[in-house]
């Protein structure tokens, strides 16, 4: 199989299930941040992350595939009858598990926080504002009569996000490194 069909060199592209769109279209972009989501995050959990978070990082991209697919498709018969599953609710829960257990072993936080301190804090800091750009697509897509997006898409992108905060906290901590408090500037 080839990689490259030309078929999207005039600027649109095939959803699944036949439609086809421009590349700009935003149901495009909702999916396309969602995979850049995706490459953030195996960057991030490369850079030195913590091996005991490894199968959770994984099972994360698997997710995030998921949910691209399922924003790669339309319609909601065609994702049922095409077995694209998309995220669910136990996929929100396990979110919020690791959220818990990961914030159980932190300091309390008193300050907002800059991103950075190590360098795989500061990836997964990176991945925290994709996920949230992700996160403001698909609620625009999702705001659009007539498209179709599965609630629980956009919780679980919401956290996610908080779960990719806590992880940057996580590997400061992890290695010693403190967060970065934000001071306020004065004029």
């Amino acid at each position: 199989m080839k990689i490259y069909t030309r078929r999207g060199d005039a600027g649109q592209t095939d959803l699944f299930g036949g439609d086809r769109v421009g590349k700009d279209a935003i149901r495009v972009e909702a999916y396309g941040d969602v995979d850049e989501l995706n490459a953030a995050l195996g960057l991030a959990a490369a850079s030195g992350s913590d091996p005991a978070l490894e199968d959770s990082l994984r099972s994360i991209q698997s997710a995030l595939f998921d949910l691209g697919a399922s924003l790669a498709t339309p319609d909601a018969g065609h994702r049922k009858k095409a077995g694209v599953e998309g995220v669910c609710a136990a996929d929100v829960e396990a979110l919020e598990a690791l959220i818990d257990r990961l914030e159980a072993l932190l300091e309390e936080l008193k300050t907002f926080i800059l991103p950075g301190g190590s360098p795989s804090a500061a990836g997964f800091h990176v991945a925290r504002t994709v996920c949230r750009r992700a996160e403001r697509a698909v609620v625009r897509l999702a705001s659009i009569e007539g498209e179709s997006v599965e609630e629980v898409s956009l919780r679980y992108l919401n956290r996610l996000s908080d779960l990719l905060f806590v992880i940057a906290r996580h590997e400061n901590a992890r290695q010693g490194v403190s967060d970065i408090a934000w001071v306020r500037r004065k004029d």
